[in-house]
């Protein structure tokens, strides 16, 4: 009996030395930081600007079209006859139409990119986190955001910004 009151009593040291020593290998980052300041979330944003560049412009031209035929309309409708007036109508209702279908796919493409090239980002943070925790021996890595509260757990904010860089 005092042998399995001795191995449980060492079992459960071990065990709670286990835990203190697993809560020494945590680590907190802060990847929205890092996402900020890296150069290369500058570069994208250039490259997204200037390929989506043309159809911005092709958007603003036609939109100033419209504009110009809907003042048209308004100012000159009262006066016009009613053959002109129903042809303008109907102009202005098809490039309305076809401004706003140009508009809703230049929003989804855009969308649709800016999200592809954020992930790429995401996922270099990702493996440099890895890197980082892999060289230093944590167990568990954090993001600063999503912890409440950490009295002991390291921040490797910066050593994972000069690994991404």
């Amino acid at each position: 009996m005092k042998k399995i009151l001795c191995a449980a009593s060492l079992g459960m040291a071990l065990t709670f030395s286990v835990g203190a020593q697993a809560a020494d290998k945590i680590a907190l980052v802060n990847v929205a930081e890092i996402f900020q300041q890296l150069p290369a979330r500058e570069a994208v944003a250039k490259q997204l600007d200037s390929e989506f560049k043309g159809r911005a412009t092709e958007l603003q031209r036609m939109e100033s079209d419209l504009q110009t035929k809907i003042q048209k309309l308004q100012r000159d409708g009262s006066t016009m006859k009613a053959s002109e007036r129903e042809k303008l109508e109907k102009e202005v209702m098809a490039k309305r139409d076809e401004y706003l279908q140009k508009a809703q796919s230049f929003e989804n493409d855009n969308r649709r990119r800016q999200m592809e090239e954020r992930n790429k980002l995401m996922s270099r943070i990702q493996d440099a986190v890895k890197v980082v925790a892999g060289k230093e021996g944590y167990n568990l890595v954090l993001d600063a955001s999503a912890a409440v509260y950490s009295a002991s757990g390291k921040n490797i904010t910066a050593e994972v910004l000069k690994q991404v860089k």
